[in-house]
């Protein structure tokens, strides 16, 4: 069966999730999570992709991104797909495929839908119980993002501008957001929106996509539908 087309529509940001195939590391020392941030730059560069957030986790990875054009994001995705496979393959002589199908993405709205995206991804490692404290994790954005170290790879998005007028305000701003309470619900619907690939945000912005694409952005029920009624004997 055909796979469906992903929503995808340029200059609306989205939140993708590419992970190892059967869960399996997709890097495994320093050098691998190094190769595929350069690669990952450069790709971001030459498909016209801005690149906001990011975590490198050990078998997976979060990224948060704007692309320009239709099509940005999945050309640069495949570009560095087969430059760091490669290369993971030689280095580990290892052969086959390194990650599990087509990474997911959902369409993802401006403010607060932004910004929980930036909070989602470089919490991660916390998370994970890697580290108690986001900055203690090397493979993410928060480095940037929250600590003001630069980042060559990353191009800060609108939302996250927003929160102050100068760098310094921005940043406390912002690592006060990062440690703010969460709402579970909140991130459960992110992953939700994200595995189903819709539309996560308000209804507006929902029927603004379905508008815009003539498809469905909603995410589905849980469970299978329930069967309609039949008559007695039927």
């Amino acid at each position: 069966m055909a796979r469906n087309p992903r929503l995808d529509l340029p200059g609306v940001t989205q939140h993708l999730v590419q992970r190892g195939n059967d869960r399996q590391a997709c890097f495994a020392a320093p050098v691998d999570y190094g190769q595929y941030l350069q690669e990952l730059r450069e790709a971001a560069a030459k498909h016209a992709c801005a690149i906001h957030a990011y975590v490198l986790m050990t078998n997976h990875v979060h990224l948060l991104a704007t692309p320009a054009e239709p099509g940005s994001l999945s050309r640069m995705m495949q570009a560095v797909g087969r430059r760091y496979v490669g290369s993971f393959n030689a280095r580990y002589r290892r052969t086959g495929t390194l990650w599990e199908g087509r990474f997911k993405a959902a369409l993802v709205d401006t403010s607060r839908y932004v910004l929980a995206c930036y909070r989602y991804i470089e919490l991660n490692p916390v998370r994970a119980s890697m580290v108690a404290e986001p900055g203690e994790y090397p493979w993410t954005s928060y480095h940037a993002n929250a600590l003001g170290q630069p980042n060559l790879l990353l191009t800060p998005h609108d939302a996250y501008q927003a929160l102050g007028e100068g760098n310094s305000a921005r940043l406390a701003a912002y690592r006060a957001w990062v440690t703010d309470t969460v709402d579970q619900a909140e991130w459960n619907e992110l992953r939700r929106h994200t595995q189903q690939q819709r539309a996560w945000g308000t209804d507006r912005f929902r029927q603004q996509i379905e508008a815009l694409t003539g498809r469905a952005a909603g995410v589905l029920p849980r469970g299978r539908p329930r069967k309609a009624p039949t008559p007695e004997g039927k």
